[in-house]
């Protein structure tokens, strides 16, 4: 059960009769757990590796969240800027190798620009990433003559685009390519002609200052909101159709400061018990901050006093379209009808400041003045913004996931 848990990196649920459970367990001696490391098989396999690496052009490293729970961080960094390589990582290893070429998020919370230098790479270096569709963008990520080259301690590759694997963890797999690397490698410019093209690049869509409805562009919001959250943040997300304006718009500074319950199960309502439990384990100094639509948060609304309760500092941000946004989008926009979508406008602020809460109504962006009102006489205990966004704006994730669910749909047809 252990071993299946670390290499799948996934949760395991164990059941066990009630009887057997208030048994006293007798003392045995329990087996070292030997750390993960490269196989005899893995060296000849990351020789192969450093070759490849050494004579790509236009070398990229992927890092995921395997990456970031080996402390591979140091390595990789090391191993990249001895190649001269691109690096990028997946939505959970959000700016785990920031520096020199790093070009942000792979997939649909990444910008164009950077998808397209992505798209580029002739030899692909992934590290404990698992590629699912959000992160490949659908398939469209990386172009089909690539050399995908996957290290993890998973037993086998974790998609079909994997050329080459190496079983290994990705921290001591980096360390040997490091030393494996010590002659001249082919990348060249890369690096140079990467920063042209991102020097040149717009980044995330602005928003409008106007919409149809006169409510705040969701883009717009969360881009004014970035500057005003304090900067020591952790941020939990529920999931919906919002859950790309916080990884687009936001800093987040380290992998393990961006919780994302809500997306691993591919659910709403499970943002604001997430919370909770943040709340506790988040280090004093840093502020929590909860990214939710207006659908989960009703699901889970009974863990707002909850959540009052435990928060040394805590902002909750509701993004309040008065409707369920993702499917307002998928299926709302092909013609269905949008009434059972909808929700009445619910006013969180009201409901916040009933539980103990500050809270304010965000109807422009002059109304975040009360968030830096309340950030500015210390950030205490719970702030609940309550944003009433447009629903008109749709984020281009979904977009990516329903073009490609209609070309899957025509293949089948056709």
């Amino acid at each position: 059960m252990f071993r299946y848990a670390l290499t799948r990196r996934t949760a395991v649920v164990l059941a066990i009769p009630y009887d057997l459970a208030a048994l006293e367990a007798a003392d045995e001696d329990l087996p070292e757990q030997a750390p993960w490391e490269v196989t005899d098989d893995g060296c000849t396999d990351l020789a192969r590796v450093a070759r490849l690496l050494a004579g790509a052009r236009r070398p990229l490293i992927l890092a995921g969240w395997g990456a970031h729970l080996a402390g591979a961080r140091a390595e990789l960094r090391e191993l990249a800027d001895r190649l001269g390589t691109l690096t990028a990582g997946t939505a959970l290893a959000l700016n785990l190798l920031n520096g020199e070429g790093y070009l942000g998020v792979a997939g649909g919370f990444g910008t164009d620009t950077a998808a397209g230098l992505m798209g580029e790479a002739d030899v692909v270096l992934v590290a404990g990433a698992s590629l699912s569709p959000f992160t490949m963008r659908f398939g469209q990520l990386l172009v089909p003559d690539s050399t995908v080259i996957q290290i993890d301690t998973a037993v086998e590759p974790a998609h079909p685009r994997v050329d080459v694997f190496v079983h290994a963890d990705a921290k001591a797999a980096a360390s040997q390519l490091v030393s494996l690397v010590d002659g001249e490698v082919a990348a060249g410019t890369w690096r140079v002609e990467a920063a042209r093209s991102l020097a040149g690049e717009p980044g995330h869509a602005s928003g409008s200052l106007e919409t149809v409805d006169g409510r705040p562009d969701p883009r717009t919001l969360a881009a004014a909101l970035d500057p005003v959250l304090p900067e020591r943040r952790t941020v939990v997300q529920d999931g919906g159709h919002f859950i790309g304006w916080a990884p687009m718009y936001w800093n987040i500074p380290r992998p393990q400061d961006l919780v994302t319950v809500g997306t691993a199960y591919q659910t709403i309502g499970l943002g604001l018990a997430s919370a909770v439990g943040a709340a506790r384990a988040v280090e004093d100094g840093r502020t929590l901050v909860l990214s939710s639509g207006d659908g989960g948060f009703l699901m889970g609304l009974s863990d707002l006093e909850s959540l009052i309760g435990a928060a040394r500092s805590t902002i909750v941000v509701i993004y309040n379209d008065a409707a369920y946004g993702a499917e307002i989008h998928q299926y709302g926009s092909p013609g269905l009808t949008e009434k059972p979508m909808l929700i009445p406008e619910v006013d969180f602020a009201a409901v916040g400041r009933a539980l103990g809460a500050e809270s304010a109504v965000i109807r422009s962006l002059v109304d975040l003045s009360a968030l830096q009102g309340w950030i500015d006489a210390g950030a205490r205990g719970t702030f609940v913004a309550d944003c009433r966004i447009t629903s008109t704006v749709r984020v281009p994730w979904l977009t990516e996931w329903m073009k490609a669910s209609q070309a899957a749909k025509a293949a089948v047809a056709g």
